[in-house]
């Protein structure tokens, strides 16, 4: 199994790049549920790069994740309240999945929240997703409960990872 390289911040000019990862990406579950831009146009199969920097913007913290000259992940980080950050777009291009490069990308996160005092990591996913969802479980998340939403085509799970004070 190869390790992830570099874990970095993203960069203007790998903007493009990062929103054609995410695509590609997301873009396998929406084959498998039948997501279109019609049904649901936020889904991160049909991102694109403007809405990274618009997020930028709103003070996301944007990662690459790299092997070799790789660029073959993302994920972002957006400050919430009371030491929460949100966890978006994690994403791991198909032909580097199954190999540790997204459970790597989760404890960088986990760290980077850490140093930055945060306390807990909050996720959404697509509910009717259970391989996701166990994944996420496995990497310690606990479910917190669902939602549905009127202009979405699935049920939204969330799930939090507690992190660990850093004097324990």
């Amino acid at each position: 199994m190869l390790r992830i390289e570099r874990v970095e911040t993203m960069t203007d000019d790998q903007c493009e790049l990062c929103a054609e990862v995410i695509r590609q990406s997301f873009a396998t579950v929406a084959q498998e549920l039948g997501l279109t831009r019609e049904n649901c146009p936020t889904n991160g199969a049909f991102l694109h790069r403007d809405r990274l920097l618009s997020e930028r913007q709103q003070g996301f913290v944007q990662f690459t994740a790299s092997v070799g000259d790789a660029l073959i992940g993302f994920f972002e980080l957006a400050p919430r309240d009371d030491g929460v950050f949100s966890l978006e777009k994690l994403a791991v291009l198909p032909d580097f999945r199954h190999a540790g490069y997204g459970g790597a990308m989760l404890d960088f996160a986990a760290a980077w929240v850490k140093d930055a005092g945060g306390k807990q990591i909050h996720i959404g996913i697509i509910e009717e997703n259970t391989r996701l969802k166990n994944w996420y479980a496995q990497h310690g998340f606990v479910h917190l409960g669902t939602k549905l939403f009127a202009h979405l085509p699935f049920t939204v799970g969330y799930m939090a990872l507690e992190i660990a004070d850093q004097d324990a």
